[in-house]
């Protein structure tokens, strides 16, 4: 149940997977946690399109510091594809225009789709917030208008595709791919390349920086704990740098990277490679992220990114 103290709760601190439901949207999730955790101090690590559903990881309290190095990992989604159809949306929300030209056979829409894998260029849809000349393509696109955008380089790693009915042209798409990928865009550009036209028709995200639709708890089911209990479910914040090398510092270099100063690594960690990044720990305790760069006299030096306390 939610926790009515008016009283802002300073000791949550970690992340929560979220199984976002269908119609919400991903600013409607954080809502939902602020009031739940008693904080203002929560945010999301990218957005699902309402229509959409799966893992949503939310940062609360301090861990809300991790959000930009979180945006950037890879992501997995399984998407429905629905031939001999576009949409305004690139999606099955949108204002829809059938398709008057034959669909495919199952084997062209997979062979079109392993066209798709690798580094490919993709133009961001017009209802997408990205901005230009201030002004988000989203609010434009409602205004009936649509302006050009610049191609971007994303990846797909890995792109299957299933068929659910060859007939009514509805197939089931396994993606795993970069930041900033659209796959929408990428429903929409496989319809295209099929000359039939194409469009996204669902959204299940499963993975995302390391975390699984698998970890995720359902809002329902965290409504229903006392706020200590859903405290115990957040997962420490330095476990989404699993990919960084833990090093403990002493007390008193401890005490310089906290104040920003630069630390020799010949000091504190001799073997450190130029780019490097880390995790930095007093005793048990994680405090923050550094990374290895060279100063001015070419001497490798600690510098700290982020911290957390």
């Amino acid at each position: 149940m939610p926790n009515n103290s008016n009283t802002e709760n300073k000791s949550a601190s970690g992340i929560i997977c979220i199984n976002k439901p269908s119609g919400m949207t991903s600013h409607d999730v954080v809502n939902r946690l602020r009031r739940l955790y008693n904080t203002k101090k929560v945010g999301h690590t990218g957005t699902l399109d309402p229509m959409a559903t799966g893992l949503l990881i939310v940062l609360v309290g301090n861990a809300v510091k991790a959000s930009e190095y979180l945006m950037s990992g890879n992501k997995s989604y399984v998407a429905g594809l629905k031939l001999g159809m576009t949409s305004d949306t690139e999606d099955i929300s949108g204002n829809i225009t059938l398709s008057e030209k034959p669909l495919p056979k199952k084997e062209e829409v997979a062979a079109a789709c392993e066209k798709f894998v690798g580094d490919i260029m993709q133009i961001p849809p017009m209802y997408s917030a990205i901005k230009i000349g201030g002004k988000k393509l989203v609010d434009i696109a409602r205004s009936g208008e649509t302006v050009d955008r610049e191609p971007r380089k994303i990846t797909v790693y890995s792109l299957g595709c299933e068929t659910v009915n060859e007939e009514s042209g509805d197939y089931l798409l396994s993606v795993e791919c970069s930041k900033g990928t659209y796959i929408r865009t990428l429903c929409a550009d496989i319809g295209d390349s099929l000359i039939c036209g194409g469009l996204m028709s669902s959204l299940e995200r499963r993975h995302n920086c390391g975390f699984s639709l698998d970890d995720s708890h359902t809002l329902e089911s965290l409504e229903a704990l006392e706020l200590c209990e859903r405290e115990k479910l957040l997962i420490p914040v330095d476990s989404a740098f699993r990919d960084y090398t833990k090093l403990t510092l002493a007390p008193f270099y401890a005490g310089l990277a906290r104040n920003g100063v630069k630390i020799f690594t010949s000091k504190v960690a001799p073997n450190a490679a130029l780019g490097e990044r880390f995790c930095l720990y007093e005793g048990k305790k994680f405090f923050a992220i550094a990374e290895v760069q060279e100063n001015s006299d070419g001497d490798k030096v600690l510098r700290l990114l982020k911290q957390f306390v």
